[in-house]
């Protein structure tokens, strides 16, 4: 009798035992489970899906300081494209220039409406002239606000009979504004001049 119970005995302390093992592990699974679920939540806070051609692209979020650099170049970049790449068609002309405005302050308004009183738009029209960009390079200074920028472009001014290239080299500031449909950068030039727009080479077309 006394050996059956010490069986007894021994059997409860081993189910005891395994009873608690198994509850310390499903504790452990438990909050390990939590662990990676809070780790998930927070790695996708950083993450953000652009809906693209019918297609989930995924992007990552950061903090704006991270990214000057490169909104800063892009915005001018697309600033100088929008306004110097010009058709011989005026509503191209306007759409184009309009669309750069949205990017820059009343000095850019003021280069355009000098060209514009000069007959430029005008010539380029009647001369049936296509005018196109690239930005070869921006620097931009980001130690002191605004940021000062200097942009190196090459213009192509392409005539029924010649094409020309130009060198432009502009400089001007940016500021921080509002993030919008008409200037999803979140920065406004200001201060905007040409400092340089000469003629590098002209050469004839065939006939």
């Amino acid at each position: 009798m006394f050996k059956k119970m010490k069986n007894i005995d021994t059997a409860f302390r081993h189910i005891r035992g395994f009873t608690m093992l198994l509850i310390v592990g499903c504790v452990f699974i438990c909050c390990f489970a939590l662990y990676k679920s809070f780790s998930l939540v927070s790695g996708m806070k950083n993450k953000i899906y652009i809906l693209a051609n019918g297609k989930a692209l995924e992007a990552f979020a950061a903090e704006r300081k991270d990214n000057i650099p490169v909104e800063a170049r892009d915005h001018v970049k697309t600033f100088h494209e929008l306004f110097f790449t010009l058709d011989p068609d005026d509503k191209a002309i306007t759409a184009n220039i309009t669309k750069a405005l949205y990017l820059a302050d009343a000095s850019a308004k003021r280069v355009y409406d000098d060209l514009k009183e000069n007959g430029y738009y005008a010539g380029l029209i009647s001369g049936n002239v296509n005018q196109t960009i690239t930005v070869d390079s921006v620097a931009v200074d980001i130690n002191e606000y605004p940021f000062r920028f200097r942009c190196y472009a090459t213009q192509s001014i392409i005539r029924p009979t010649s094409i020309t290239t130009r060198s432009l080299v502009t400089e001007g500031a940016l500021r921080n504004v509002s993030r919008s449909d008409n200037n999803s950068h979140g920065f406004l030039i200001e201060r905007w001049s040409i400092i340089d727009n000469r003629d590098l080479k002209t050469i004839s077309r065939k006939q």
